[in-house]
């Protein structure tokens, strides 16, 4: 037989491999039968088998790649799907311009292109280390806010936990005037501008709080909220608000302080009851 390299007859073994592992990738990458066309049948089907395993391989590296790659961001991957569908609502349904563009501006803010399910994952994790992330992920609203800083450390951690994190644009109104409250909001960041019925505005930023009035008289909202600037707020909710404040009587006392204050303001009286 005629050798398929005969310059290599003589050459060392190294040399040998190296064109022997040439010609096999040739075959296995390149998908094809190389540089020379096989000639008898034996090579016919040797060079099918190597391309059928070639292909396989060349596949299985693609798709482990890709794999790779989406896994490497997968809360980007997860945001980017996300908003898809959100675009695709916003065409679907025909939404104004502007009203894309808000839309658009909440999710950036918001999710800040990562999105996670947070809920599921502090879930899966035992109450201690929950606390801990809490703790970590609330440290500047306890540092900025002194009723936290002063407060017992249990109630803060208590409180942490059934916060809720909700971003609002500017212009949104936070809290409207003569609604039921069902919610209190604290502010991590952004300013808030509160309207009274006398046309009186009062500013309030990072550490403050506002809507307990409500959760205290349980009756109407006494006045409105208006985020004047992006607003990173925590609500809490008016059940999780007396179920934490049963285990903290004093605590009562310190929202209703606050409270009084501010009614004496808009020239209200605050219930107090048992």
């Amino acid at each position: 037989p005629v050798p398929l390299f005969p310059r290599l007859q003589n050459d060392s073994w190294g040399k040998q491999y190296s064109h022997a592992l040439f010609k096999a990738m040739s075959h296995m990458l390149c998908i094809g039968y190389g540089q020379q066309a096989p000639e008898g049948m034996t090579d016919v089907w040797l060079t099918m088998l190597s391309m059928i395993v070639g292909a396989t391989c060349y596949a299985m590296f693609i798709g482990h790649a890709t794999a790779l790659i989406q896994s490497l961001d997968s809360s980007r991957r997860q945001y980017q799907e996300k908003y898809k569908q959100v675009e695709q609502y916003m065409s679907f349904h025909k939404l104004p311009g502007d009203t894309r563009q808000r839309i658009h501006e909440y999710y950036e803010h918001r999710y800040q292109g990562k999105m996670f399910d947070e809920e599921n994952i502090l879930g899966e994790l035992s109450e201690p280390l929950k606390e801990e992330i809490i703790n970590f992920n609330c440290r500047n609203l306890v540092a900025n806010m002194p009723l936290f800083a002063n407060a017992d450390p249990n109630f803060v951690t208590a409180m942490l936990t059934k916060l809720r994190f909700e971003v609002f644009q500017p212009g949104d109104f936070i809290i409207r005037e003569g609604t039921v409250g069902k919610k209190m909001y604290f502010i991590q960041h952004g300013v808030v501008s509160i309207l009274t019925k006398g046309n009186k505005e009062t500013k309030l930023s990072d550490g403050s709080y506002f809507g307990e009035i409500c959760l205290l008289t349980r009756g109407r909202r006494t006045a409105s909220v208006r985020a004047d600037t992006y607003c990173r707020l925590y609500s809490l909710s008016v059940d999780n608000f007396n179920e934490v404040l049963e285990e903290y009587p004093m605590m009562r006392r310190a929202f209703e302080t606050v409270a009084m204050d501010r009614l004496d303001r808009i020239g209200e009286e605050l219930p107090l009851g048992p």
